[in-house]
């Protein structure tokens, strides 16, 4: 098998000094990622029936439907469909660890495989919006 055929799939581990409830009510709330879970990083977002339109900090715009929303696994999915993409699929996940820190695992699968460096430059922005939206307590 030649690696190039396969999808590219970009994994986010990021650790949170924070209750996994307060995290995932965040990453539920499906329109208001500007102001509670990637403030900065997200410059504005509205809801359009099961899909977000969402402006980032650099000025691109992705419409990101809601696929699933399951709250108790704490895990919810959407995708993007635009003219540059042929596929891309997204999770975000918080696992509980104890009573006051949590994991979010976010995890995309995208094609084609040339944008996949430029979406990974973007997570690692995201991710420090993140941290930035959940100090340490």
């Amino acid at each position: 098998m030649i690696k190039d055929t396969f999808m590219a799939s970009i994994h986010n581990d990021v650790s949170l000094n924070v209750p996994a409830d307060q995290v995932w009510d965040a990453v539920r709330d499906f329109g208001a990622l500007p102001q509670r879970l990637a403030p900065g990083f997200v410059t504005e977002c509205t809801l359009d029936g099961n899909a977000r339109i969402v402006t980032f900090a650099n000025g691109s715009v992705a419409r990101e439907v809601l696929v699933d929303c399951d709250d108790a696994r704490q895990r919810l999915v959407y995708a993007i469909d635009n003219e540059r993409l042929k596929h891309y699929s997204a999770s975000v996940q918080v696992i509980a660890e104890g009573d006051k820190a949590c994991r979010l695992v976010w995890i995309i699968d995208m094609l084609p495989n040339e944008l996949a460096a430029y979406v990974q430059g973007q997570t690692r922005e995201a991710v420090a919006a993140i941290h930035g939206a959940f100090p340490p307590a």
